[in-house]
């Protein structure tokens, strides 16, 4: 395992500073580190970190969310309150409905195999998109309009709908049929998500407060611990409740991470937001280059050129929900044209998914598991250099920049100070 770690950080971070040398996004370097590395290519990966690939891809997930809530702004994002939720699951569905209308005859499946297809296909990969928006927020673009935090509210809330439809689909391709219980599921799951990241966030706040006003004095570093252990509890909650319940544990880490941040104190909050970005650091190799190593690229190939087509009046139709959910926006058309870009990318759900019909022995298993394939090696550098490329041009400036070289400046004089900070 240790072999395989060092190949996961020395190759893929050397693979990203190439790219990053010629002016392509960082990803595109660990993605193909990743499908390089693995098992369906040179299979220099040891099993046993194969074993938790998803594990781990979900802990550094958790990372970058708690990152991107503790540089949320709430009141931001109440001024965008219906287009966040609107892009939660409007383009998504746009994006199923193309696959439903066309797949059976450009791909020769079911409906209901096309509805399955879409499914899987629907979701855009916060893996992709949080890190973005979130560089967006410290960079202050597009902020005077809460477009990066809008994106980031949609993309993290877009997977819990997705999923839920794929189950559904998956449950009646099996011979199972459709409650209106599995639909009920989708707001309970967001609404428990919310409400059980918002509890653990003020006990989180109250617990450091405590230990401040009793002379406690708790390093930031081990407040990173202490969140970190939190937010892993509320992933592990999703799975202890599943039966019983439907929770978003993704949800509920952003959530316990937004309150945090709006009940601490502001320098408190600033200051762990830097250290997981820190964290984020290591926790991205791991995470694309993992998602490159689940990725069976003999599959890409049997998908044929019809499948590319698919893939593509896809996400016109998903483009045509973007835009219906921007309508009565102060955006311009510029600024529609970014979130369009930010919509494309698939990657993690795609990963994760994309094999589950193939496992379950449906006929379609392997042409969804192929076209999942797919759009992961499309649509993932696609998204990622567009948005890399297009921000400066297509969103406004509105701040100062809080770019890692200021954050750099100050990091000696906080670490000097931190074991007396709270």
């Amino acid at each position: 395992m240790l072999t395989s770690l060092a190949l996961i950080f020395l190759a893929g971070l050397a693979m990203a500073a190439i790219c990053q040398r010629l002016k392509l996004p960082r990803i595109i370097g660990m993605l193909a580190t990743g499908i390089i590395l693995g098992p369906y290519a040179l299979n220099l990966l040891d099993s046993s970190i194969l074993g938790i690939s998803s594990d781990l891809r979900q802990m550094a997930l958790v990372i970058i969310l708690i990152k991107a809530g503790l540089s949320l702004n709430i009141e931001d994002l109440k001024k965008v309150g219906r287009p966040a939720v609107m892009m939660s699951f409007v383009p998504a569905l746009m994006e199923i409905l193309a696959f439903v209308l066309f797949a059976p005859s450009v791909l020769h499946i079911t409906v209901l195999e096309a509805a399955i297809m879409g499914a899987v296909l629907g979701a855009v990969s916060p893996a992709v998109v949080v890190p973005r928006m979130v560089t967006l927020m410290e960079q202050h673009y597009g902020t005077d309009k809460s477009i990066p935090q809008m994106i980031l509210a949609g993309s993290s809330l877009d997977d819990v709908f997705v999923i839920v439809l794929f189950s559904t689909f998956i449950s009646m391709a099996q011979g199972g049929t459709a409650s209106v219980m599995d639909f009920v599921g989708i707001p309970v799951s967001i609404i428990l998500g919310i409400l059980l990241g918002i509890l653990a966030g003020i006990l989180l706040a109250w617990f450091f407060e405590t230990a401040y006003a009793n002379r406690h004095y708790v390093r930031n570093s081990m407040k990173v611990i202490v969140v970190l252990g939190v937010a892993f509890l509320l992933m592990a909650m999703e799975t202890w409740l599943k039966g019983i319940v439907s929770v978003s544990g993704l949800l509920a880490v952003m959530s316990m991470a937004c309150t945090l941040q709006m009940k601490s104190v502001p320098s408190v909050s600033r200051r762990l937001s830097e250290k997981f970005g820190k964290l984020w650091l290591a926790a991205e190799v791991i995470l694309f280059v993992l998602v490159g190593a689940a990725v069976d690229i003999r599959y890409m190939l049997n998908a044929g050129l019809a499948a590319v087509g698919m893939i593509f009046l896809a996400l016109l139709f998903r483009s045509i929900g973007v835009l219906f959910c921007l309508v009565k926006t102060k955006l311009n058309w510029k600024e529609r044209l970014y979130c369009i870009i930010a919509y494309l990318p698939k990657a993690t759900v795609q990963a994760a998914i994309g094999s589950v019909p193939l496992s379950l022995g449906l006929p379609c298993g392997s042409l969804v598991l192929s076209v999942a394939v797919l759009s992961i090696l499309i649509t993932a550098p696609l998204g990622a250099l567009g948005m890399d490329a297009s921000y400066k041009t297509l969103l406004v400036h509105s701040g100062p920049d809080d770019s890692e070289d200021v954050s750099l400046k100050t990091e000696l004089a906080m670490e000097e100070n931190e074991s007396g900070t709270v």
